[in-house]
């Protein structure tokens, strides 16, 4: 491991991405359909909880998620996106600016060490950021600066998967050397800090439908996985198997 700091390694790897011509994960896309009903859950409670709300996006990357795909800064009273990337904060300007957005702001920040005041946000969510960090120092800050009541929506990579694990041991490429996809013993640091936590995980058979996808069978065999996995992700010992864990805290 290299001896620069982690966060300058995280901002680093983040400005190398966001700066080039193509997204260096973008092979990895194609395999994002098997938590497809997960973004769907999530996209769908930060709606119920953020429209009216001040909302701050916990590692927003570029902003094209939440600006462009789901559009989901546009129901907020206050929309407001951190990133340790000044890349992909800047892409980020460009696009609010291009979509003529007057309640949204974008800024480089440390997610460990926010700068925002003690219950400020209704809500905070993030997609695949909490993996990156210290998780008691980011759950101290999370904590920090959520109203009382308010929530915490984070869909996260499991790390207990030994095939997905094999995988992201042959393609190291597409991580930085910090990331460590969360344990169940993870969620119970989160147990600690907030009032109630509420987990719900994706992503098992699905995987097994992502290369059918183009097919005439693609589309029916994803929906029979999605319901293979709500039963079997239900056992609590198939559950740290699963790919990814949609996690709800409340303050």
């Amino acid at each position: 491991m290299s001896h620069q700091p982690r966060i300058e390694r995280e901002r680093d790897f983040h400005n190398q991405r966001f700066g080039a011509e193509h997204d260096i994960r973008e092979p990895l896309n194609k395999w994002y359909g098997a938590l497809a009903a997960g973004t769907q859950a999530q996209n769908d409670l930060v709606r119920q909880y953020g429209r009216g709300a001040n909302v701050l996006e916990y590692g927003c990357s570029d902003g094209v998620i939440s600006l462009v795909n789901d559009r989901l800064a546009q129901e907020a009273a206050h929309f407001h996106g951190i990133d340790i990337s000044d890349k992909a904060i800047e892409k980020a300007r460009q696009i609010c600016t291009s979509l003529g957005l007057s309640n949204c702001d974008f800024a480089v920040m440390n997610a460990e060490a926010l700068t925002f005041p003690d219950n400020e946000f209704d809500l905070v969510f993030g997609r695949g950021i909490l993996h990156h960090l210290d998780l008691n120092k980011c759950f101290s800050e999370i904590f920090r600066v959520l109203r009382p009541g308010g929530k915490a929506i984070f869909s996260e990579p499991l790390g207990h998967n030994p095939a997905l694990n094999l995988f992201r041991k042959m393609t190291p490429q597409y991580r930085t050397e910090d990331e460590h996809p969360l344990v169940m013993s993870d969620l119970e640091i989160a147990r600690g800090v907030f009032r109630d936590i509420e987990c719900k995980f994706f992503g098992l058979t699905t995987l097994a439908a992502v290369p059918f996808k183009t097919t005439l069978i693609g589309p029916t065999m994803m929906k029979l996985c999605e319901r293979a996995d709500d039963l079997l992700l239900q056992v609590p010992f198939v559950q740290r198997h699963a790919w990814s864990v949609l996690i709800v805290l409340t303050k």
